[in-house]
């Protein structure tokens, strides 16, 4: 796969969220793209992905099955998990037997075989997001593009994409991911692609120095009547990890008490 000179705005008379990135990507190559909040690395990922159109140069060389776990996954879909998988299989050209397989495949895989006849609207954010990646693993994408595919798992769930995204490189596969956590999956990266806010896109080899980085862990009380809301705000911003979460109903609502590592 190729990245010729690749750009992305959305109007004549916006700025460059992605200019003049150029880059050969071999099969079999894991890739970390990262970047401040806001600074475009949704938006490569989505041009890379083809789920959106690039404004100036091109992609060409892409596998022909890809897969993609968007940033937010619309949950209100009018389906049960399954019968969604079962759609995406057809989607992908798995019908029949071999399409329900691959559907039961990854509902056991990461831990959703369960919960898979719940309606979609109805499920947990963490489940949703089980039902996205499982999605995007149907077909064994030769392209795997994961836009915060982690956040919201269990343990369990992470372990399971962790092996994923191994067995995908394994076989010759490309997979481009971005995670606010910065050990994640880390001294695997073949690249580093830094998004720098300007448009501009900066390869760096090798997995970088995630190792030195400097760690705190902090303890922060919260008190909302959104408690859910706000955790899973923090949990979205680069480089905090939460560790634990503790819950005490107040009068006033729910008060919220939890450590969080902050690199």
């Amino acid at each position: 796969m190729r990245l010729d000179t690749v750009g992305k705005r959305y109007g004549v008379r916006q700025p460059w969220v992605v200019r003049g990135m150029s880059a050969d990507v071999p099969a079999g190559r894991l890739i970390r793209v990262e970047g401040r909040n806001g600074s475009g690395k949704s938006t490569l990922l989505r041009v890379v992905a083809r789920v959106t159109a690039a404004s100036e140069g091109r992609v060409t060389g892409r596998p022909a099955s890809i897969g993609y776990v968007p940033e937010r996954f619309p949950g209100g879909l009018p389906f049960s998990g399954r019968e969604y998988l079962r759609h995406m299989a057809r989607v992908h050209g798995l019908r029949g037997d071999a399409g329900r397989r691959q559907v039961e495949r990854w509902l056991e895989r990461l831990g959703a075989a369960g919960y898979a006849d719940q309606s979609l609207g109805s499920m947990s954010k963490g489940m949703c997001q089980k039902m996205a990646i499982a999605q995007a693993l149907l077909p064994s994408p030769g392209l795997l593009v994961l836009d915060e595919a982690w956040t919201g798992l269990d343990t369990a769930a992470r372990e399971a994409l962790d092996e994923a995204v191994a067995e995908r490189v394994a076989e010759g596969g490309t997979v481009l991911f971005v995670d606010h956590d910065p050990a994640r999956l880390a001294g695997r990266a073949d690249e580093r692609w830094q998004v720098g806010g300007d448009g501009v896109v900066t390869i760096a080899a090798g997995p970088g120095p995630v190792s030195a980085r400097r760690v705190e862990r902090v303890t922060v009380r919260l008190e909302t009547s959104d408690a859910g809301e706000v955790l899973d705000r923090v949990r979205a911003m680069d480089g905090v990890r939460v560790l634990s979460v503790a819950v005490e109903r107040t009068d006033a609502g729910a008060a919220r008490s939890g450590e969080a590592e902050v690199s």
